[in-house]
């Protein structure tokens, strides 16, 4: 279970999510950042910077790949047929982190309100996991490597996002 001194760093140059604990790497994954960069702006579609925190974990218990839909699970599990009946939707997959801005003005309150700007940690359909940023501000995972962390990390604690 995550302690005190443990965190998330999210590398977006990397493309890289690591787990620290007591100042060591304990596990890295590979992510998808936004396709346009990185900022705080409501609506800019970015990856907001700065520090954050879990504030919520969603989907506990539902199958790999389950589908959400306002945090919400829809019933749907994806598949690649359902992929192809919905190209344009932006799936978001098997378990949701909820980040929570902590650096009020950069990203907390107002029109840069991580929270508000409903920025997850989430996993996606693994084909869209091809090492290069391509997600709506949100940073996605693999459904394997996103359960993982679900199970490894508790509400609260805090991801740095850099560049």
């Amino acid at each position: 279970m995550a302690e005190t001194h443990s965190f998330l760093d999210i590398s977006i140059n990397a493309q890289q999510l690591s787990l620290i604990e007591q100042g060591r790497v304990i596990k890295s994954y590979p992510v998808s950042t936004a396709k346009k960069g990185v900022g705080e702006q409501k609506g800019s579609e970015c990856t907001p910077r700065g520090w954050h925190k879990v504030r919520a974990k969603i989907g506990s218990g539902q199958p790999v790949q389950a589908v959400f839909k306002g945090r919400r699970p829809t019933g749907e599990v994806y598949s690649a047929e359902l992929g192809e009946r919905y190209p344009q939707r932006d799936w978001i997959l098997t378990r949701i982190l909820w980040l929570g801005g902590l650096e009020p003005g950069k990203n907390r309150y107002g029109d840069v309100d991580t929270c508000w700007r409903y920025i997850y940690i989430h996993g996606c359909p693994d084909h869209l996991m091809t090492g290069v940023p391509d997600s709506h501000g949100c940073v996605r995972m693999k459904n394997t490597d996103v359960l993982d962390l679900f199970n490894r990390v508790e509400v609260g604690i805090k991801v740095y996002i850099h560049e």
